[in-house]
């Protein structure tokens, strides 16, 4: 017997990464080649935005996708967000010429807001969220705060994508295949002051830093490269990652959707319960491991010391200053 359909909400869905997930979740990608899905595609109340989410709809229905039950296409969160199991939360405001990190937070804030709200009130009861919009380890905080009737747990931000930009990085310097690079690990933040963990990442089964024995790299050129490889893609192609995005959210949902292999462990934004060290309540970047029937667990015990653990409280106090800027959007 075919399962029902899985609603799965996707805001900004005509901007460049929605437009570049969309299609790869009505194809099965995501969930599975035997799961049919609903699209519930949410876009901002604009006359523009609202015409190329039609366009997006057209695409889509023109791919003939035998998993594609149904889409809803809307600029109403309450609509959007009716029953939907999964809300994948994309759009946000980007940065313009001249905003600060805090303009930014303090713009994004309020959207987050209503989106919680949203799928607090009309989601379905077994909803899990999946912040992509940016800042987003701090968005996804706004929005769960905003939603007190879903439990924590549901509520994760997407660091996903830099684990795979750190796993490429470690690919290529030790000169082996990215299947040879397992457990990439990303601490903290999304954003410049994120702490990829070279140490806990192992390459043909060899902790990272003793496989390829250069030290000055792993601190310097690696750490920056996957800091900062946003910046470098838009500097490069005057947009910014989409596809990459796209395919990080992929790997985000799917981690969360089935059990992690036996001794190994994914990137995932949670709220912290204070492990290593991480205040209690921040949502930050850990090592999890999934179930594969939606419960989650931090793994406890890996070894942080020195440079790492330098690194990690940067990207702590970063995330408790963002909180502090919409301390009053908390409740």
């Amino acid at each position: 017997m075919s399962q029902a359909p899985l609603r799965v909400a996707v805001t900004g869905a005509a901007g460049q990464i929605g437009y570049a997930l969309c299609f790869r979740i009505a194809s099965g990608q995501m969930f599975g080649p035997d799961r049919p899905v609903v699209l519930q595609m949410i876009e901002i109340p604009h006359e523009k935005a609202m015409a190329a989410l039609q366009g997006v709809a057209m695409e889509l229905e023109d791919c003939a996708f035998p998993l594609l039950s149904d889409m809803v296409l809307t600029s109403d969160p309450d609509e959007g967000f009716k029953d939907a199991s999964w809300a994948l939360l994309i759009g946000s405001k980007p940065r313009g010429p001249g905003m600060e990190r805090n303009d930014l937070i303090r713009e994004n804030g309020p959207i987050f807001t209503g989106q919680g709200r949203a799928i607090n009130d009309h989601a379905a009861s077994d909803v899990r969220v999946a912040v992509v919009g940016n800042p987003c380890n701090t968005n996804c905080l706004i929005a769960m705060h905003s939603a007190p009737d879903v439990p924590n747990e549901r509520f994760t931000a997407m660091t996903r994508l830099d684990q795979n930009r750190a796993q490429a990085q470690l690919a290529a310097k030790a000169g082996v295949a990215t299947t040879a690079v397992r457990n990439t690990l990303i601490w903290g933040n999304h954003s410049s002051t994120q702490v990829p963990d070279y140490h806990n990442t192992t390459i043909d089964g060899k902790p990272g830093d003793e496989a390829i024995g250069d030290l000055g790299w792993l601190q310097g050129e690696f750490f920056e490269t996957v800091q900062k490889r946003g910046a470098a893609i838009i500097a490069a192609r005057g947009l910014s990652s989409a596809a990459s995005a796209a395919n990080g959210l992929v790997d985000h949902v799917r981690d969360l959707s089935t059990a992690t292999p036996d001794g190994e462990w994914r990137s995932v934004c949670v709220r912290s319960d204070g492990s290593y060290g991480v205040p209690e309540g921040l949502i930050s970047s850990f090592p999890v491991r999934s179930d594969g029937a939606g419960g989650w667990e931090i793994v406890q015990g890996l070894p942080l010391e020195g440079f790492l653990k330098e690194k990690l409280d940067g990207t702590i106090a970063e995330l408790e200053h963002e909180k502090s800027v919409v301390a009053d959007l908390l409740g």
